[in-house]
């Protein structure tokens, strides 16, 4: 099988996480809270890992992870072909642990009035899940 994407790997969460520690599927949704994922999600963009730590449910600081998938991976269909063109967020998911082997300082933010208006969309729902 072709490699998807070469990395790294980063995942964005309000968890207070240490080096080691793995990430795994099996809680709720940060954009529908009655879902249960069956997937952990991850990009190869530190930007869109900050993001979704940005909107993530919680009201810690949001972090962005380095990960290490320990299993095989596929494209997010949240946000590539099946909704998308490609893979523009070079975004994955995987039902395999992700293993954290560091955590950013810093990364490039985006404007707080598009996070703001993300969130209000979040709220309002954001169409189905494709879990």
């Amino acid at each position: 099988m072709a490699e998807l994407d070469p990395g790294p790997f980063f995942h964005g969460t309000k968890a207070d996480l240490a080096v080691g520690e793995l990430l795994s599927a099996g809680f709720r949704s940060n954009y529908k809270a009655e879902v249960v994922m069956n997937h952990i999600y991850f990009t190869a963009l530190a930007k869109g890992a900050g993001l979704a730590a940005e909107i993530a449910r919680g009201e810690s600081r949001p972090r962005v992870y380095v990960v290490e998938p320990t299993g095989s991976f596929e494209n997010d269909p949240n946000v590539t072909d099946k909704k998308f063109a490609g893979n523009p967020t070079r975004s994955y998911r995987s039902r395999h642990p992700l293993k954290i082997i560091g955590e950013l300082p810093t990364w490039e933010l985006y404007d707080s009035e598009f996070v703001q208006q993300l969130r209000l969309r979040i709220k309002d729902g954001l169409g189905e899940i494709i879990n």
